[in-house]
């Protein structure tokens, strides 16, 4: 048992793993916290496939992947804002034209570098076992630069996110805090992707927030909850990839799922069988 938790940690690629999946699941676990309080879900999976023409581009150029991701995601969130002016069409839509026209571009980008099929699967389904040291670095530059702006902005993004009326009328910025919002997310998704690939990051970003806010109503302690679950999803995940032999991606988010349906029985105030009992009282006082 003791070997299980021990050997991982001689392999120098299985170190640099560790690090990147607990990052990405802290990060992630704060950032979500934030989308999973506004119920803007659709933002995380629309910012996954924005930023894969960036990613792409940077591959072929061999630039940083970091960069190429973040530029192509802000890029494609500003059309997004400019075409959505046409009231005749709603946002929801604009979002779709463009994503979907932005992930077929990072295709048809990936297909000119040679031998682009491995490389595209590694985006599409992460490939943290190869991760180098430029990697991890990047990873944690990137990771604390959002964790100081989401402290130094919290109650700014918490006022927006419960309540935008009062927001607007203390004098808040709510468009550039929407901003700020999406260039961390993009910035999230970007960093993870190598963890667990461009079609399940929205997983690691989504469900530790979903797990923190079915067990507390107080969003502090759902911002330090969903970074915890977070990082054991990815904790959990990596090993059982390593014991198995099996695509460390998948189940990292297989992990956090099963986090997730745990805290949807169990929660104490929210969960099934809370929601159970409270239900066979009323019926047992009337």
């Amino acid at each position: 048992m003791i070997e299980f938790f021990t050997e991982p940690w001689d392999h120098v690629f299985m170190q640099r793993a560790f690090l990147v999946v607990l990052m990405s699941g802290v990060v992630c676990g704060v950032i979500g916290s934030h989308v999973a309080l506004r119920g803007m879900a659709f933002i995380g999976d629309a910012v996954a496939h924005a930023v894969f023409p960036g990613i792409a581009i940077a591959f072929v150029l061999h630039t940083s992947l970091v960069v190429g991701g973040i530029v192509a995601g802000l890029i494609t969130a500003l059309s997004v804002a400019v075409f959505s002016q046409n009231r005749r069409l709603k946002e929801d839509t604009v979002i779709g034209v463009f994503f979907a026209a932005a992930f077929g571009l990072g295709i048809v980008v990936m297909s000119t570098a040679p031998g682009y099929g491995g490389s595209l699967e590694s985006f599409l389904f992460g490939s943290v076992l190869g991760i180098g040291n430029g990697d991890v670095v990047t990873v944690a530059i990137a990771g604390a630069v959002l964790l100081l702006i989401t402290g130094a902005l919290h109650k700014e993004f918490v006022t927006v996110g419960l309540d935008r009326e009062t927001a607007h009328s203390v004098g808040l910025p709510i468009f550039w805090l929407d901003m700020a919002l999406y260039a961390m997310v993009t910035i999230a998704i970007v960093i993870s992707i190598q963890a667990v690939g461009n079609i399940l990051v929205l997983a690691l970003l989504i469900t530790p927030a979903a797990c923190a806010r079915l067990l507390t109503d107080r969003i502090g302690r759902m911002m330090l909850i969903a970074p915890l679950i977070g990082a054991f999803s990815g904790l959990v995940g990596l090993y059982l990839s390593y014991a198995f032999n099996l695509a460390a991606g998948g189940l990292i988010v297989l992990t956090a799922t099963a986090v997730f349906i745990a805290c949807w029985v169990f929660a104490p105030r929210h969960g099934l069988l809370k929601f159970a009992q409270v239900r066979k009282e009323s019926h047992a006082h009337n």
